[in-house]
Parts: C-alpha cells; sequence; structure tokens
C-alpha cells in the first residue's frame, strides 16, 4: 500500500452565474461568502463519508443546517451533488466530468497510461501515478495487480508526500520551501517504521536524488513496500512519479528499481513528444 489516505481530493466547481440572493462573492445568509461555502460543502465528502445526511453534511462542512439545506438545492440543480432514494446526498456526475478536465490529472494520465498498463502486465503488481499539491501526493491513476497485496489508494486520494514511494520522489524534486514545509507540519506515525525524523527525511531526499528512484518500506502498512521514480517534463522538472507497490518480504525493493525507472523514462519522453 502506498499510504493512508489524508483527506478527498480537492474538487472545484465550475463558475456559474448567480441568481438572485445565491451569488457571487457576497455575504448572502449563512456564513461567509457563498462560493467559499458551497466549497465548504463539497469539502466535507471523503472516501470515509462518500454520502450523508442533510444533518451529517451539516456538521461536517461545519455551517448551520438551514444554510446547507438552502444552497443544496443550487447544487444539486447544476449537478454538482445528487439525492438518493434514501435521502442521502453524494458527488454528482457532474462534478467528476468537470474534474477530470484538470490538465494535470487527465493530460498526463492519457499519455502515462499505456506505460503504466505495461508496467502492471509484466510485473502483476499495483501500481500507481501521481502528482504534488502543496505537500500532498495526488493518485491520478492506480491500476490494481492480479492477486497484489491490497492497497486503499483511489484516483483523486490524497497521501502525505513523507511516508509514500511517490510521495518521497515528488518532495525529493520539490522546491526548498515545498521541503521546508513537509519538514515542519506534524509527522503522523502510522506504522513503527513510518518515517518522523526530519533530519533522517533530508537524508532519505538526498539518497533519491542521488539514486534516482525511492522505497517506502512499510511505512504505511506492514505488509506492503513500494518503489517510485521521477517523470520528468520538457523543461527537465519532475511532474510526476511512477511506482510498483508489492507485498513486503516477496522481492527485494531494489531489484524492482532497474524496472520502474524504466518505465519512468518511457513516460517522460512521451511527456515531451509532440
Amino acid at each position: 500500500m502506498d499510504g493512508k489516505q489524508r483527506g478527498a481530493p480537492v474538487d472545484r466547481m465550475r463558475a456559474r452565474r448567480p441568481s438572485g440572493n445565491g451569488g457571487g462573492t457576497g455575504t448572502g445568509h449563512g456564513t461567509g461568502p457563498v462560493l467559499g461555502r458551497a466549497l465548504q460543502i463539497l469539502g466535507a465528502f471523503t472516501a470515509e463519508c462518500p454520502r450523508m445526511t442533510l444533518s451529517e453534511l451539516s456538521r461536517r462542512a461545519g455551517l448551520p443546517v438551514s444554510t446547507v439545506h438552502r444552497m443544496l438545492g443550487e447544487l444539486i440543480a447544476w449537478g454538482a451533488l445528487e439525492r438518493d432514494d434514501s435521502g442521502h446526498y453524494r458527488v454528482g456526475l457532474r462534478l467528476w466530468e468537470v474534474g477530470s478536465l484538470a490538465p494535470r490529472g487527465q493530460g498526463l494520465r492519457e499519455r502515462a497510461l499505456p506505460f503504466l498498463e505495461d508496467l502492471s502486465q509484466i510485473t502483476r503488481e499495483n501500481v500507481q501515478f501521481a502528482v504534488r499539491e502543496g505537500t500532498e501526493a495526488v493518485f491520478v491513476e492506480r491500476i490494481a495487480g492480479t492477486g497484489a497485496v491490497p492497497v486503499l489508494t483511489r484516483v483523486g486520494g490524497r497521501f502525505r508526500l513523507t511516508a509514500t514511494g511517490v510521495g518521497l520522489v515528488l518532495l525529493a524534486h520539490a522546491p526548498a520551501e515545498v521541503q521546508e514545509q513537509a519538514m515542519a507540519e506534524p509527522f503522523e506515525r502510522i506504522t513503527p517504521r513510518t518515517l518522523t525524523d526530519p533530519r533522517e527525511l533530508r537524508r532519505i531526499l538526498a539518497e533519491i536524488r542521488t539514486n534516482g528512484y525511492a522505497v517506502s518500506d512499510r511505512q504505511v502498512t506492514m505488509d506492503a513496500v513500494s518503489v517510485a521514480a521521477p517523470v520528468h517534463g520538457s523543461d527537465g522538472t519532475v511532474i510526476a512519479s511512477v511506482s510498483l507497490v508489492v507485498r513486503h518480504g516477496t522481492v527485494a525493493p531494489h531489484a524492482l528499481a532497474r524496472l520502474v525507472c524504466t518505465s519512468a523514462r518511457a513516460i517522460s519522453r512521451a511527456m515531451v513528444a509532440p
């Protein structure tokens, strides 16, 4: 497994011309600007809470029930949310449709997918592809291997950079200020092997830049190891990372490094191809 999920993916709602009191950045009724309240409602949905009642949604969004109820009509009419037969609310297909247009997700995924599928077929292991946003890795593709170790990652899921293979690669090549921010944030010890020492993290990041790949050994669960390598853009900067996630003890992680690095280089060439 390449990480424990840390919150929901950021979903962005396409701007819509407001009508009446539903509008724009004005305060309207309730707490804060209308757009901000709408994003609070959308941000309340996570992989752990994909469907909620009105009261649950109000509590998780931190907004009054009356405010949430008033805004749900607009969100449902636009297609950002849906209401099922039991009265629970869930994310709507329109929101997924808009989110899929994000160039750092869909564009990268389309070019990388043939190579990710090849890597999956060769190894029969879990293959994952991620980009960085802030101090988190966002997974834009995941292919589950036949009989491979179970993973909790999902497309759109977010994980802290410091614990995952793809995250360590992205952090090693991130700007210095991003690295400092990641080291300043509290470290969550998920397993006895989870990295929590900033000094050790600095040493590992230097090794990743030297070796060209990262190994996350049982940092998230005690039965999984990931091996990851960087994907470069046309200007040479690291724009993504690809990883294999295998069951601990089945194969030496470093034996997989050449295969993962080869796939990463192939994806990098595809990224700069006309």
